[in-house]
């Protein structure tokens, strides 16, 4: 497979596929230390309900210098590797970037030592990934990849699927990596614009001191994608904004990131729907098996927060609205009313395209069995 004959080139060895990833807490150590995240932006916060579209940077392309090696073996001498329904690994490098958001980019002049920190990065990613976080690197662009970020429990962002482009320039790793957030022209974060920019110190978007910024000789990729998920898509995403923080732990502060938690919420379903209709390229069997088997949980949840559970608990047991905030919550559950009965039927049709996809593979057969008896 392409996969293990471009890290055997790169020296590494493939991980078994079944085998989970590693849960990092962004704060730790990831091969080199991890600098912290400051997840602030700069500019004041945006109405979550409106929307826009990313501007497309046009260039002529040009082919990495330095990525011809690892492409024409890959291509030439293994063929390529395919995304099944049965399996998704983790870690995987694929061909077609042209729905790439950075496609267009030029990578620049390259040198060897470029080439030899984005096999370092592709070892680190390939090992160390978090499972709830999966990449797919480019034989013919090395300088590109893609990564889904599912969101965490105990988030308004839970069971979503996020989708980032990155690119790495050509000056890397003395500048940190680009990184597009695909919105769907959404703002259900602080820190995503509807224009895909990411507001991250690490990437130095946003201020930091110290370890806060990125490094060349400490910050990877790795620590980008861990930090977008633990810090970014928190519980408290009201909080990120830095005109919102000293509020923090006072009941008008607390109010108000419950209201907004509630549209965040309501953003995510329509992320959800976003991705189902159209699936990133090379995504499209993780989002059919991730849809699949997260549809009772998803819907289950918005039922719950319909019935007056606090989102993020995910339970018709979990905390209740207050009641001093009714007409916030009325408009709420009205909006989640309309929004969980299209994603309803998304997911409807998502189950059906997914069983008649895998209803031919007896591996895949035993696999639905598991989930949908569990």
């Amino acid at each position: 497979m392409v996969l293990n004959k471009v890290l055997e080139l790169f020296c590494v060895k493939k991980k078994d596929s079944k085998k989970k990833g590693k849960a990092i807490n962004p704060l730790c150590k990831v091969a080199a230390p991890h600098p912290t995240a400051n997840v602030s932006t700069n500019n004041s916060l945006l109405d979550p309900f409106s929307s826009g579209n990313g501007t497309v940077l046009l260039v002529q392309k040009h082919e990495p210098e330095c990525s011809s090696v690892v492409s024409s073996m890959t291509r030439t001498e293994y063929g390529s590797e395919s995304d099944g329904y049965n399996l998704f690994n983790q870690f995987d490098v694929v061909q077609d970037f042209s729905d790439h958001y950075y496609a267009k980019n030029s990578p620049g002049k390259t040198s060897k030592d470029w080439v030899k920190t984005i096999q370092n990065e592709w070892k680190l990613l390939q090992k160390d990934l978090p499972e709830s976080i999966y990449v797919r690197a480019y034989e013919d662009r090395i300088d590109l990849l893609r990564a889904a970020i599912v969101g965490p429990a105990g988030t308004p962002y839970h069971d979503g699927l996020f989708f980032f482009d990155v690119r790495f320039p050509s000056e890397y790793p003395q500048s940190p990596p680009k990184v597009h957030y695909h919105s769907g022209g959404l703002r259900l974060n602080p820190n995503l614009y509807e224009s895909g920019k990411v507001c991250l110190s690490l990437l130095n978007t946003w201020w930091g001191t110290g370890c806060e910024k990125w490094g060349k000789s400490k910050s990877t990729i790795l620590q980008v994608l861990v930090s977008i998920q633990g810090l970014v898509l928190n519980d408290k995403p009201y909080f990120n904004e830095p005109g919102n923080k000293n509020s923090a732990n006072t009941a008008p502060g607390e109010k108000y990131s419950l209201a907004y938690n509630q549209t965040a919420f309501l953003l995510s379903c329509r992320t959800m729907m976003y991705s189902l209709r159209k699936p990133p390229k090379h995504f499209e069997s993780l989002v059919a098996r991730h849809f699949h088997e997260r549809e009772r949980v998803i819907l289950d949840a918005c039922d719950a927060y319909i019935s007056g559970a606090v989102v993020g608990s995910s339970s018709a047991k979990g905390t209740k609205h207050p009641r001093d905030n009714n007409r916030s919550f009325a408009d709420f559950k009205k909006s989640l009313e309309k929004y969980s009965e299209l994603l309803r039927k998304d997911l409807a049709a998502n189950r059906t395209h997914f069983l008649k996809l895998t209803r031919d593979s007896p591996a895949a057969a035993d696999e639905i069995v598991e989930c949908t008896s569990s």
